[in-house]
Protein backbone atom coordinates (compact mmCIF):
# COMPACT_ATOMS: atom_id res chain seq x y z
CA UNK A 1 0.00 0.00 0.00
CA UNK A 2 1.36 3.08 -0.99
CA UNK A 3 2.25 5.59 2.18
CA UNK A 4 -0.19 8.55 3.27
CA UNK A 5 0.59 12.01 4.70
CA UNK A 6 -1.74 11.74 7.09
CA UNK A 7 -0.47 8.57 8.39
CA UNK A 8 2.74 9.76 9.89
CA UNK A 9 0.88 13.24 11.30
CA UNK A 10 0.23 13.87 14.97
CA UNK A 11 -2.56 16.00 14.64
CA UNK A 12 -3.66 18.50 17.11
CA UNK A 13 -7.09 19.50 18.14
CA UNK A 14 -8.32 22.56 18.75
CA UNK A 15 -11.80 23.64 20.72
CA UNK A 16 -11.83 27.24 18.76
CA UNK A 17 -14.22 28.31 21.48
CA UNK A 18 -11.51 28.56 24.08
CA UNK A 19 -7.92 28.23 22.01
CA UNK A 20 -7.44 32.28 21.71
CA UNK A 21 -9.41 35.07 21.56
CA UNK A 22 -8.01 38.39 19.70
CA UNK A 23 -11.06 40.84 19.78
CA UNK A 24 -11.79 40.68 23.17
CA UNK A 25 -15.31 39.51 23.51
CA UNK A 26 -14.19 36.10 25.59
CA UNK A 27 -14.41 34.02 22.54
CA UNK A 28 -11.96 32.20 20.27
CA UNK A 29 -11.44 33.57 17.15
CA UNK A 30 -9.30 32.15 13.72
CA UNK A 31 -7.33 34.77 13.96
CA UNK A 32 -6.28 33.68 17.55
CA UNK A 33 -5.57 30.09 15.57
CA UNK A 34 -3.22 32.45 13.06
CA UNK A 35 -1.49 33.99 16.07
CA UNK A 36 -0.80 30.81 17.07
CA UNK A 37 1.04 29.06 14.49
CA UNK A 38 4.28 29.50 15.24
CA UNK A 39 3.50 27.50 18.53
CA UNK A 40 2.19 24.43 17.32
CA UNK A 41 4.83 24.90 14.57
CA UNK A 42 7.24 24.84 17.08
CA UNK A 43 5.37 22.01 19.03
CA UNK A 44 5.77 19.61 16.06
CA UNK A 45 2.16 19.28 15.37
CA UNK A 46 1.44 18.15 11.15
CA UNK A 47 -2.37 18.99 11.44
CA UNK A 48 -4.93 20.90 12.71
CA UNK A 49 -8.40 19.73 13.93
CA UNK A 50 -10.61 22.62 14.09
CA UNK A 51 -13.84 22.60 15.42
CA UNK A 52 -16.75 23.63 14.29
CA UNK A 53 -17.04 27.65 13.32
CA UNK A 54 -20.24 27.93 11.71
CA UNK A 55 -23.26 29.71 11.95
CA UNK A 56 -25.52 28.01 14.52
CA UNK A 57 -27.64 29.19 17.90
CA UNK A 58 -24.51 27.44 20.19
CA UNK A 59 -27.70 24.92 21.62
CA UNK A 60 -24.50 22.18 21.38
CA UNK A 61 -21.47 24.33 20.93
CA UNK A 62 -21.33 24.47 17.62
CA UNK A 63 -22.85 20.91 16.76
CA UNK A 64 -25.64 22.45 15.85
CA UNK A 65 -25.17 24.05 12.47
CA UNK A 66 -27.30 26.93 11.11
CA UNK A 67 -25.77 27.31 7.95
CA UNK A 68 -22.86 24.81 6.40
CA UNK A 69 -21.17 27.39 4.08
CA UNK A 70 -20.67 30.33 6.40
CA UNK A 71 -18.49 31.37 9.06
CA UNK A 72 -20.01 32.30 12.53
CA UNK A 73 -19.11 36.43 13.44
CA UNK A 74 -17.69 35.69 16.48
CA UNK A 75 -15.23 33.48 15.50
CA UNK A 76 -14.37 35.74 12.24
CA UNK A 77 -15.08 35.62 8.51
CA UNK A 78 -14.37 33.42 5.78
CA UNK A 79 -11.60 35.92 4.36
CA UNK A 80 -9.97 34.85 8.18
CA UNK A 81 -10.48 31.18 7.35
CA UNK A 82 -8.79 31.33 4.29
CA UNK A 83 -5.98 33.44 5.63
CA UNK A 84 -5.83 29.85 7.98
CA UNK A 85 -5.61 27.69 5.46
CA UNK A 86 -2.74 29.85 3.66
CA UNK A 87 -1.03 30.18 6.70
CA UNK A 88 -1.05 26.97 7.87
CA UNK A 89 0.18 25.44 4.90
CA UNK A 90 3.09 27.95 4.64
CA UNK A 91 3.83 26.97 8.16
CA UNK A 92 3.49 23.31 6.83
CA UNK A 93 0.75 22.59 9.02
CA UNK A 94 -2.52 20.95 7.30
CA UNK A 95 -5.92 22.02 8.41
CA UNK A 96 -8.78 19.37 9.17
CA UNK A 97 -12.24 20.46 9.60
CA UNK A 98 -15.10 19.30 11.62
CA UNK A 99 -18.24 18.78 9.87
CA UNK A 100 -21.66 17.49 11.20
CA UNK A 101 -23.69 15.38 8.73
CA UNK A 102 -25.87 13.52 10.95
CA UNK A 103 -28.01 16.82 11.87
CA UNK A 104 -28.53 20.52 11.56
CA UNK A 105 -29.91 22.91 14.11
CA UNK A 106 -33.59 23.40 14.16
CA UNK A 107 -32.95 26.77 13.24
CA UNK A 108 -31.59 25.98 10.12
CA UNK A 109 -33.43 27.17 7.19
CA UNK A 110 -33.74 23.36 6.12
CA UNK A 111 -35.80 22.71 9.14
CA UNK A 112 -37.77 25.82 9.53
CA UNK A 113 -39.56 24.94 6.04
CA UNK A 114 -39.51 21.31 6.88
CA UNK A 115 -41.90 21.39 9.73
CA UNK A 116 -44.21 24.12 8.45
CA UNK A 117 -46.04 21.56 6.51
CA UNK A 118 -45.96 18.50 4.95
CA UNK A 119 -46.36 19.58 1.07
CA UNK A 120 -43.54 22.31 1.37
CA UNK A 121 -40.58 21.15 -0.82
CA UNK A 122 -38.61 20.03 2.21
CA UNK A 123 -41.41 18.06 3.78
CA UNK A 124 -39.08 15.69 3.42
CA UNK A 125 -35.29 16.61 4.40
CA UNK A 126 -35.78 14.89 7.46
CA UNK A 127 -37.08 12.10 9.61
CA UNK A 128 -40.49 12.48 10.49
CA UNK A 129 -43.38 10.22 11.63
CA UNK A 130 -46.71 10.18 12.75
CA UNK A 131 -46.37 8.16 15.96
CA UNK A 132 -48.22 5.24 17.63
CA UNK A 133 -51.22 5.78 19.36
CA UNK A 134 -50.28 9.55 20.68
CA UNK A 135 -46.82 8.42 21.57
CA UNK A 136 -43.07 8.20 19.95
CA UNK A 137 -42.74 5.92 17.29
CA UNK A 138 -40.06 3.82 18.96
CA UNK A 139 -38.20 3.51 22.33
CA UNK A 140 -35.13 5.14 20.46
CA UNK A 141 -33.62 8.13 22.63
CA UNK A 142 -31.62 10.48 22.71
CA UNK A 143 -27.72 11.08 23.32
CA UNK A 144 -28.91 14.39 25.80
CA UNK A 145 -32.20 14.30 27.02
CA UNK A 146 -35.08 11.58 26.99
CA UNK A 147 -36.38 10.27 24.06
CA UNK A 148 -35.14 10.74 20.25
CA UNK A 149 -38.69 12.27 18.86
CA UNK A 150 -40.12 15.34 19.22
CA UNK A 151 -43.57 16.47 18.45
CA UNK A 152 -44.57 19.42 15.91
CA UNK A 153 -47.70 20.48 15.75
CA UNK A 154 -47.38 22.07 12.62
CA UNK A 155 -47.26 18.93 11.03
CA UNK A 156 -49.10 16.82 13.34
CA UNK A 157 -45.84 14.59 13.46
CA UNK A 158 -42.64 13.81 15.40
CA UNK A 159 -39.16 14.34 14.34
CA UNK A 160 -36.09 12.50 14.87
CA UNK A 161 -33.13 13.88 16.88
CA UNK A 162 -30.45 11.95 17.91
CA UNK A 163 -29.20 14.00 20.15
CA UNK A 164 -30.62 17.53 21.59
CA UNK A 165 -34.26 18.67 20.67
CA UNK A 166 -32.89 21.47 18.59
CA UNK A 167 -30.74 18.99 16.21
CA UNK A 168 -33.02 17.21 13.86
CA UNK A 169 -32.30 14.70 12.36
CA UNK A 170 -31.82 14.93 8.51
CA UNK A 171 -33.36 12.30 5.83
CA UNK A 172 -30.31 10.46 4.39
CA UNK A 173 -32.99 8.60 2.33
CA UNK A 174 -33.72 11.93 0.25
CA UNK A 175 -31.45 11.89 -2.88
CA UNK A 176 -32.33 15.97 -2.26
CA UNK A 177 -30.24 15.87 1.00
CA UNK A 178 -27.45 14.03 -0.49
CA UNK A 179 -26.96 15.79 -3.63
CA UNK A 180 -26.80 19.33 -1.39
CA UNK A 181 -24.61 17.45 1.92
CA UNK A 182 -22.08 16.22 -1.31
CA UNK A 183 -21.83 19.77 -3.00
CA UNK A 184 -21.39 21.49 0.56
CA UNK A 185 -18.45 18.96 1.27
CA UNK A 186 -17.13 20.39 -2.14
CA UNK A 187 -17.71 23.59 -1.26
CA UNK A 188 -14.64 23.48 1.58
CA UNK A 189 -12.14 21.12 -0.05
CA UNK A 190 -12.23 23.86 -3.29
CA UNK A 191 -11.11 26.27 -0.24
CA UNK A 192 -8.28 24.10 0.44
CA UNK A 193 -8.87 22.18 3.11
CA UNK A 194 -6.39 19.07 3.77
CA UNK A 195 -9.20 16.54 5.59
CA UNK A 196 -12.58 16.63 7.54
CA UNK A 197 -13.66 15.02 10.80
CA UNK A 198 -17.22 13.45 10.40
CA UNK A 199 -18.88 13.80 13.63
CA UNK A 200 -20.97 10.79 14.78
CA UNK A 201 -20.45 9.51 10.78
CA UNK A 202 -22.32 6.00 12.21
CA UNK A 203 -25.64 7.29 12.80
CA UNK A 204 -26.51 8.86 8.91
CA UNK A 205 -29.04 6.27 8.06
CA UNK A 206 -31.69 4.43 10.56
CA UNK A 207 -34.21 1.33 10.19
CA UNK A 208 -36.84 2.27 7.41
CA UNK A 209 -39.29 0.41 9.73
CA UNK A 210 -38.47 2.46 12.09
CA UNK A 211 -38.29 -0.80 14.76
CA UNK A 212 -37.32 -0.28 18.40
CA UNK A 213 -34.08 -1.35 19.57
CA UNK A 214 -33.98 -4.48 21.79
CA UNK A 215 -32.16 -6.75 23.28
CA UNK A 216 -30.43 -9.59 20.71
CA UNK A 217 -30.71 -12.46 23.25
CA UNK A 218 -34.06 -12.43 24.77
CA UNK A 219 -36.30 -10.23 22.01
CA UNK A 220 -36.97 -7.90 25.11
CA UNK A 221 -37.19 -3.65 24.39
CA UNK A 222 -34.28 -1.51 26.09
CA UNK A 223 -35.30 0.05 28.76
CA UNK A 224 -32.97 2.84 28.40
CA UNK A 225 -33.55 4.62 31.24
CA UNK A 226 -32.89 1.30 33.72
CA UNK A 227 -30.43 0.17 31.57
CA UNK A 228 -26.64 1.28 31.45
CA UNK A 229 -24.80 2.73 28.92
CA UNK A 230 -22.18 -0.09 28.75
CA UNK A 231 -25.11 -2.63 28.02
CA UNK A 232 -27.74 -0.09 26.05
CA UNK A 233 -25.03 0.70 23.20
CA UNK A 234 -22.91 -2.66 23.45
CA UNK A 235 -23.54 -3.87 19.76
CA UNK A 236 -23.25 -7.58 21.23
CA UNK A 237 -26.07 -7.15 23.08
CA UNK A 238 -28.65 -4.91 21.79
CA UNK A 239 -29.77 -4.14 18.10
CA UNK A 240 -29.80 -0.24 17.80
CA UNK A 241 -31.39 0.71 14.69
CA UNK A 242 -29.98 3.98 14.76
CA UNK A 243 -26.57 3.66 14.43
CA UNK A 244 -24.27 1.73 12.10
CA UNK A 245 -27.16 0.13 10.10
CA UNK A 246 -25.95 -1.13 6.80
CA UNK A 247 -26.97 2.14 4.77
CA UNK A 248 -25.25 4.19 6.50
CA UNK A 249 -22.18 2.07 5.54
CA UNK A 250 -22.98 1.96 1.85
CA UNK A 251 -23.39 5.82 2.11
CA UNK A 252 -20.12 6.71 4.04
CA UNK A 253 -18.47 4.90 0.89
CA UNK A 254 -20.62 6.73 -1.25
CA UNK A 255 -19.50 9.77 -0.34
CA UNK A 256 -15.41 8.93 -0.37
CA UNK A 257 -16.28 7.87 -4.06
CA UNK A 258 -18.06 10.41 -5.47
CA UNK A 259 -16.91 13.80 -3.22
CA UNK A 260 -13.56 13.02 -1.78
CA UNK A 261 -11.57 10.95 -4.36
CA UNK A 262 -11.99 14.11 -6.43
CA UNK A 263 -9.50 15.96 -4.06
CA UNK A 264 -6.97 13.26 -4.04
CA UNK A 265 -5.08 12.52 -0.72
CA UNK A 266 -7.52 14.26 1.27
CA UNK A 267 -7.81 12.88 5.28
CA UNK A 268 -11.16 11.84 6.58
CA UNK A 269 -11.56 10.74 9.74
CA UNK A 270 -15.08 9.21 11.48
CA UNK A 271 -16.04 10.05 14.73
CA UNK A 272 -18.46 6.08 15.64
CA UNK A 273 -20.28 5.79 18.45
CA UNK A 274 -20.28 3.26 18.96
CA UNK A 275 -16.87 1.86 16.96
CA UNK A 276 -15.27 -1.54 17.51
CA UNK A 277 -13.02 -2.91 14.79
CA UNK A 278 -15.52 -4.98 12.83
CA UNK A 279 -17.28 -1.40 12.70
CA UNK A 280 -13.94 0.38 11.53
CA UNK A 281 -13.40 -2.50 8.70
CA UNK A 282 -17.09 -1.51 6.95
CA UNK A 283 -15.82 2.30 7.17
CA UNK A 284 -12.39 2.46 6.75
CA UNK A 285 -9.52 1.23 4.21
CA UNK A 286 -9.72 1.37 0.64
CA UNK A 287 -12.43 3.28 -0.99
CA UNK A 288 -13.13 3.98 2.27
CA UNK A 289 -12.27 6.72 5.09
CA UNK A 290 -8.75 7.00 6.33
CA UNK A 291 -9.10 6.19 9.96
CA UNK A 292 -12.27 6.21 12.79
CA UNK A 293 -12.06 7.58 16.00
CA UNK A 294 -13.67 4.93 19.06
CA UNK A 295 -14.43 5.76 21.97
CA UNK A 296 -12.43 2.64 23.98
CA UNK A 297 -10.14 4.72 25.82
CA UNK A 298 -13.07 7.30 26.39
CA UNK A 299 -14.96 4.76 28.31
CA UNK A 300 -12.84 3.97 30.91
CA UNK A 301 -13.20 6.09 33.71
CA UNK A 302 -9.54 5.66 35.06
CA UNK A 303 -6.44 3.75 34.19
CA UNK A 304 -7.00 0.46 34.42
CA UNK A 305 -4.09 -1.47 32.91
CA UNK A 306 -5.43 -4.51 31.98
CA UNK A 307 -7.83 -2.53 29.70
CA UNK A 308 -5.64 0.35 28.70
CA UNK A 309 -3.13 -2.13 27.04
CA UNK A 310 -6.02 -4.39 25.53
CA UNK A 311 -7.48 -1.37 23.62
CA UNK A 312 -4.05 -1.12 21.85
CA UNK A 313 -3.71 -4.96 21.44
CA UNK A 314 -7.07 -5.61 20.03
CA UNK A 315 -7.31 -2.62 17.68
CA UNK A 316 -3.76 -2.94 16.04
CA UNK A 317 -4.47 -6.95 15.93
CA UNK A 318 -7.92 -6.09 13.75
CA UNK A 319 -5.45 -4.93 11.19
CA UNK A 320 -4.62 -8.06 10.24
CA UNK A 321 -8.21 -9.51 9.00
CA UNK A 322 -9.77 -6.23 7.97
CA UNK A 323 -9.73 -4.59 4.31
CA UNK A 324 -6.78 -3.35 2.63
CA UNK A 325 -5.57 -0.59 3.61
CA UNK A 326 -6.93 0.06 6.56
CA UNK A 327 -5.31 2.28 9.36
CA UNK A 328 -5.80 2.68 12.87
CA UNK A 329 -5.78 6.27 14.96
CA UNK A 330 -5.09 6.66 18.60
CA UNK A 331 -6.06 9.98 21.48
CA UNK A 332 -6.42 9.72 25.09
CA UNK A 333 -8.87 13.29 25.14
CA UNK A 334 -10.72 15.71 23.08
CA UNK A 335 -13.47 18.29 23.29
CA UNK A 336 -16.24 15.46 24.86
CA UNK A 337 -13.73 13.95 27.69
CA UNK A 338 -12.36 15.09 31.08
CA UNK A 339 -8.39 15.80 30.74
CA UNK A 340 -6.30 12.89 30.62
CA UNK A 341 -4.30 13.46 33.01
CA UNK A 342 -7.10 13.63 35.70
CA UNK A 343 -8.73 10.73 34.44
CA UNK A 344 -5.59 8.52 33.65
CA UNK A 345 -2.88 10.19 35.54
CA UNK A 346 -2.47 11.53 38.89
CA UNK A 347 -2.79 15.57 39.49
CA UNK A 348 -1.21 15.50 42.84
CA UNK A 349 2.06 13.50 40.65
CA UNK A 350 0.35 15.83 37.12
CA UNK A 351 3.87 16.64 35.50
CA UNK A 352 5.30 12.91 35.85
CA UNK A 353 1.44 11.30 34.57
CA UNK A 354 1.73 14.17 31.91
CA UNK A 355 5.06 13.00 30.77
CA UNK A 356 3.72 9.21 31.08
CA UNK A 357 0.59 9.25 28.60
CA UNK A 358 2.43 11.17 26.11
CA UNK A 359 5.38 8.68 26.34
CA UNK A 360 1.94 6.11 25.56
CA UNK A 361 0.43 7.91 23.08
CA UNK A 362 3.53 9.43 21.12
CA UNK A 363 5.00 6.06 20.61
CA UNK A 364 1.61 4.52 19.46
CA UNK A 365 1.38 3.34 15.46
CA UNK A 366 -1.02 4.75 13.58
CA UNK A 367 -2.06 7.93 13.11
CA UNK A 368 -2.10 10.38 16.65
CA UNK A 369 -4.26 13.17 17.75
CA UNK A 370 -3.23 15.76 20.34
CA UNK A 371 -5.92 17.63 22.33
CA UNK A 372 -4.97 21.13 23.32
CA UNK A 373 -3.72 21.83 26.60
CA UNK A 374 -2.44 18.26 27.45
CA UNK A 375 1.13 19.44 26.25
CA UNK A 376 0.91 21.35 29.37
CA UNK A 377 -0.72 18.82 31.44
CA UNK A 378 -3.69 20.97 31.93
CA UNK A 379 -6.44 19.73 34.51
CA UNK A 380 -9.85 18.80 35.38
CA UNK A 381 -11.46 22.08 36.18
CA UNK A 382 -13.92 22.29 39.55
CA UNK A 383 -16.42 24.88 38.96
CA UNK A 384 -17.79 26.07 42.61
CA UNK A 385 -21.69 25.42 41.70
CA UNK A 386 -23.40 24.46 38.78
CA UNK A 387 -24.23 27.74 37.25
CA UNK A 388 -20.28 27.53 36.24
CA UNK A 389 -21.23 24.76 33.34
CA UNK A 390 -22.33 25.28 30.04
CA UNK A 391 -22.20 21.68 28.45
CA UNK A 392 -25.48 20.79 27.79
CA UNK A 393 -24.86 17.09 28.73
CA UNK A 394 -23.94 17.50 32.28
CA UNK A 395 -26.30 20.05 32.52
CA UNK A 396 -29.42 18.08 31.78
CA UNK A 397 -28.17 14.94 33.61
CA UNK A 398 -27.39 17.39 37.03
CA UNK A 399 -31.50 18.23 36.50
CA UNK A 400 -32.74 14.92 36.09
CA UNK A 401 -30.28 13.48 38.58
CA UNK A 402 -31.70 16.17 41.03
CA UNK A 403 -35.63 15.38 39.77
CA UNK A 404 -34.76 11.70 40.66
CA UNK A 405 -34.06 12.52 44.09
CA UNK A 406 -30.40 12.32 44.00
CA UNK A 407 -28.77 14.86 46.76
CA UNK A 408 -27.66 17.99 45.16
CA UNK A 409 -24.20 17.54 46.41
CA UNK A 410 -23.72 13.91 45.48
CA UNK A 411 -25.61 15.21 41.38
CA UNK A 412 -23.01 17.76 41.58
CA UNK A 413 -20.24 15.70 42.12
CA UNK A 414 -21.15 13.16 39.20
CA UNK A 415 -21.63 15.58 36.84
CA UNK A 416 -18.19 17.41 37.82
CA UNK A 417 -16.34 14.21 36.50
CA UNK A 418 -18.23 13.51 33.67
CA UNK A 419 -18.58 17.59 32.23
CA UNK A 420 -17.14 18.21 28.60
CA UNK A 421 -16.65 21.65 30.08
CA UNK A 422 -13.04 20.06 31.79
CA UNK A 423 -11.80 20.09 28.64
CA UNK A 424 -13.01 23.11 27.55
CA UNK A 425 -12.09 25.46 29.95
CA UNK A 426 -9.74 28.38 27.88
CA UNK A 427 -5.79 27.16 26.96
CA UNK A 428 -3.61 28.83 29.49
CA UNK A 429 -0.87 30.93 27.94
CA UNK A 430 0.59 33.16 30.21
CA UNK A 431 -0.03 34.08 34.14
CA UNK A 432 -2.25 37.08 33.16
CA UNK A 433 -5.56 37.88 33.49
CA UNK A 434 -8.00 34.81 32.37
CA UNK A 435 -4.50 33.04 31.27
CA UNK A 436 -3.80 35.63 28.02
CA UNK A 437 -6.94 34.11 26.79
CA UNK A 438 -8.58 37.17 26.20
CA UNK A 439 -8.43 40.81 27.69
CA UNK A 440 -12.37 40.47 28.04
CA UNK A 441 -14.58 38.30 30.01
CA UNK A 442 -14.17 34.76 29.00
CA UNK A 443 -17.12 32.47 27.58
CA UNK A 444 -15.98 29.82 30.29
CA UNK A 445 -14.06 30.43 33.08
CA UNK A 446 -10.47 29.81 33.12
CA UNK A 447 -9.33 26.96 35.25
CA UNK A 448 -7.76 28.06 38.81
CA UNK A 449 -4.17 26.84 38.62
CA UNK A 450 -3.63 28.96 35.08
CA UNK A 451 -0.67 30.61 37.16
CA UNK A 452 1.36 27.93 37.64
CA UNK A 453 0.36 25.94 34.88
CA UNK A 454 0.33 27.70 31.68
CA UNK A 455 2.36 27.60 28.00
CA UNK A 456 4.66 30.77 29.26
CA UNK A 457 6.36 28.78 32.20
CA UNK A 458 6.73 25.68 30.71
CA UNK A 459 8.54 26.97 27.77
CA UNK A 460 10.72 28.22 29.72
CA UNK A 461 11.94 24.92 31.84
CA UNK A 462 13.98 22.22 30.22
CA UNK A 463 12.06 19.69 31.80
CA UNK A 464 8.48 21.02 31.44
CA UNK A 465 5.70 18.54 30.25
CA UNK A 466 5.59 20.69 26.92
CA UNK A 467 9.32 20.08 26.34
CA UNK A 468 8.88 15.89 26.81
CA UNK A 469 5.93 16.61 24.18
CA UNK A 470 7.86 18.41 21.74
CA UNK A 471 10.90 15.64 21.91
CA UNK A 472 8.69 12.97 21.56
CA UNK A 473 7.36 14.21 18.19
CA UNK A 474 10.57 14.85 17.43
CA UNK A 475 11.32 11.18 18.09
CA UNK A 476 8.53 9.77 16.36
CA UNK A 477 9.29 11.84 13.27
CA UNK A 478 12.93 10.74 13.43
CA UNK A 479 12.25 7.18 13.64
CA UNK A 480 9.24 6.00 11.60
CA UNK A 481 9.23 2.36 13.18
CA UNK A 482 7.11 4.18 15.83
CA UNK A 483 4.55 4.49 12.60
CA UNK A 484 4.78 1.89 11.17
CA UNK A 485 6.89 -0.77 12.69
CA UNK A 486 5.17 -4.43 13.82
CA UNK A 487 3.78 -4.29 17.60
CA UNK A 488 4.35 -6.61 19.88
CA UNK A 489 3.73 -6.41 23.62
CA UNK A 490 5.68 -8.64 25.74
CA UNK A 491 4.55 -9.20 29.23
CA UNK A 492 0.51 -8.42 28.34
CA UNK A 493 0.06 -9.83 32.40
CA UNK A 494 2.23 -7.81 33.82
CA UNK A 495 0.17 -5.24 35.72
CA UNK A 496 1.90 -2.01 36.00
CA UNK A 497 4.33 -1.82 33.12
CA UNK A 498 3.50 -1.89 29.56
CA UNK A 499 6.59 -3.16 27.28
CA UNK A 500 6.23 -3.02 23.62
CA UNK A 501 9.11 -3.91 20.82
CA UNK A 502 8.37 -2.34 17.82
CA UNK A 503 10.29 -3.42 14.62
CA UNK A 504 10.69 -2.88 10.81
CA UNK A 505 13.64 -3.09 8.43
CA UNK A 506 15.35 -0.23 9.61
CA UNK A 507 15.26 -0.61 13.46
CA UNK A 508 13.78 -2.44 16.37
CA UNK A 509 12.61 -0.25 19.08
CA UNK A 510 11.46 -0.64 23.14
CA UNK A 511 9.17 1.25 24.85
CA UNK A 512 8.82 0.95 29.04
CA UNK A 513 5.95 2.53 30.37
CA UNK A 514 4.95 2.46 34.45
CA UNK A 515 1.31 3.29 33.86
CA UNK A 516 0.61 3.54 37.32
CA UNK A 517 1.85 5.43 40.41
CA UNK A 518 3.48 2.89 42.41
CA UNK A 519 7.51 1.60 41.93
CA UNK A 520 7.18 -1.91 39.45
CA UNK A 521 9.86 -4.83 39.04
CA UNK A 522 10.76 -5.03 35.62
CA UNK A 523 10.75 -8.74 34.71
CA UNK A 524 13.73 -10.99 33.10
CA UNK A 525 13.93 -9.23 29.28
CA UNK A 526 15.09 -11.18 26.08
CA UNK A 527 17.71 -8.85 25.63
CA UNK A 528 20.62 -6.96 27.59
CA UNK A 529 19.59 -3.74 28.44
CA UNK A 530 23.60 -2.83 28.32
CA UNK A 531 23.05 -2.85 24.87
CA UNK A 532 20.41 -1.13 24.49
CA UNK A 533 20.87 2.54 23.13
CA UNK A 534 18.61 5.19 25.22
CA UNK A 535 16.60 7.51 22.79
CA UNK A 536 13.95 9.07 25.63
CA UNK A 537 14.43 10.71 27.85
CA UNK A 538 17.65 12.02 27.01
CA UNK A 539 19.74 11.16 30.46
CA UNK A 540 17.81 7.91 31.60
CA UNK A 541 19.45 4.77 32.78
CA UNK A 542 16.68 1.97 32.96
CA UNK A 543 17.36 -0.55 35.91
CA UNK A 544 15.06 -3.03 37.37
CA UNK A 545 12.86 -0.81 39.64
CA UNK A 546 10.84 1.44 37.21
CA UNK A 547 10.03 4.58 39.28
CA UNK A 548 6.04 5.57 39.36
CA UNK A 549 4.92 6.76 35.70
CA UNK A 550 8.20 6.29 34.31
CA UNK A 551 8.82 5.91 30.29
CA UNK A 552 11.99 4.97 28.33
CA UNK A 553 12.30 4.47 24.43
CA UNK A 554 14.99 2.56 23.66
CA UNK A 555 16.78 0.95 20.25
CA UNK A 556 17.98 -2.52 20.23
Amino acid sequence: MKKKWWQEAVGYEIYIRSFQDTNGDGIGDIQGIISRLPYLQALGVDMLWVTPFYQSPYDDMGYDISDYESVAPEFGTMADFEQLVQSAHQAGIKIVIDMVLNHTSDEHPWFIASKSSKDNPKADWYCWDDGKDGQPPNNWISAFEGSAWTYVPEREQYYLHQFSRKQPDLNWRNEEVVKEIFSMLSFWLDKGVDGLRLDVINSLLEDVELRDNYFIATGELVDYENTSDEIAFNPDIVQDNTRNHPDTFAMIRRMCKEVFEKYGDVFTVGECWPCTPAVADEIVGENGLSVAFNFDYHLLGKMEVANFKEIIRKWEASLEWRHTGSWNCYYLSNHDMPRQVSRFGSESERIESAKMLAAFLLTAPGTIFLYQGEELGMTDVRFPNIKGYQDIQCVNLYKRLVESGKPEAEAFAEIQKMSRDNARTPMQWDSSKHAGFTTGKPWLDVNNNYQELNVALAEAEEDSVLAAYKSLIKLRKQYKTLVYGSYEELFPEHEQLLIVQRKDEVATLITIINLTGEIANLPELPFKLADAKNLYPKESVVKSIIPPFAAYVMEL
